[in-house]
């Protein structure tokens, strides 16, 4: 709640505001233009909307056009969320943790900003691939509470450990943190999983009351992005002390082993976190 960590969370809101205005102005006409013509080309659906156009004396496709592009730009809305907080506001969450509880945690930049990005893009695609791949699964109740929240975890999981360790810890230590702390990890990201479903209480909020549709969205994204900040905010302070604690060990057992080599170090440190 620190007053820097809301101006964060806004500036990603107002740029995706801009995008989607700019979009909105140039090509929604269009858009739902090319849904309406592909609902009604639909061989299998055309004699449906005869039948629902002949109950509600109306052009159903007309109006279910809309909804459509809008339910199929809600993911897009998420993914872009997730990228622009793991691109944008990560790192300066991340500095801004080590600058008050680990302000004497050497830097080793074990990777950049464009491969923080890139990773980033490459696990969005897999975790959108893997929704889709399971669609068909969520018509069983328990599942559709289990799945998304999962996968989006997973991801959230996989590029907000990433970012945390990036600035601080070498390519070798974070692969060994993640590997040592994955389930950790991954609890904290279906954690945070679930809590990005609050927004869609907000979603279904602007499907109801249509007049204030353009005032619930941009509140949905900015949820979006506060629950996004929290996981970058839970992941660093979580990375960050096991980080610490890894160097610590090292150096405990590098000075008992008279000096041993780091690998010799880094097998006693991790015979410790797997022992009860």
């Amino acid at each position: 709640m620190l007053p820097r960590v809301i101006v964060l969370s806004l500036l990603p809101l107002a740029l995706m505001v801009l995008l989607a205005a700019g979009f909105g102005y140039f090509y929604w006409d269009a858009t739902v233009a090319w849904t309406r013509e592909a609902l009604e080309a639909w061989p299998l659906l055309a004699s449906f909307w005869g039948w629902i156009g002949r109950l509600f004396s109306g052009d159903v496709t007309a109006m279910l056009a809309p909804l459509v592009v809008v339910f199929a730009a809600t993911p897009l809305i998420v993914v872009v969320s997730l990228v622009i907080v793991a691109g944008f506001m990560a790192p300066p969450l991340t500095a801004l943790v080590a600058h008050r509880r680990f302000p004497t945690l050497a830097r080793k930049k074990g990777a950049s900003f464009f491969g923080s990005v890139a990773r980033s893009l490459g696990l969005t695609v897999l975790a959108l691939v893997a929704l889709v791949v399971s669609m068909p699964l969520w018509l069983i109740p328990p599942l559709v509470l289990i799945l998304p929240p999962l996968i989006w975890g997973w991801l959230t999981y996989r590029v907000m450990s990433f970012d945390a360790l990036a600035e601080h810890a070498s390519a070798e230590e974070r692969a060994t943190l993640l590997r040592a702390h994955r389930l950790p990890l991954l609890c904290i990201g279906v954690l945070c999983g679930y809590l990005g479903a609050a927004p869609s209480i907000v979603w279904a909020s602007g499907l109801l009351f249509a007049a204030a549709f353009f005032v619930l969205v941009p509140l949905a994204i900015w949820i979006y992005t506060l629950v996004f900040a929290f996981s970058s905010l839970w992941f660093g302070h979580y990375c960050l002390d096991a980080l610490a604690q890894l160097r610590a060990q090292r150096g405990a057992a590098a000075a008992s082993s008279g000096g041993a080599p780091a690998i010799e170090a880094d097998q006693a440190v991790l015979s410790q976190w797997k022992s009860p």
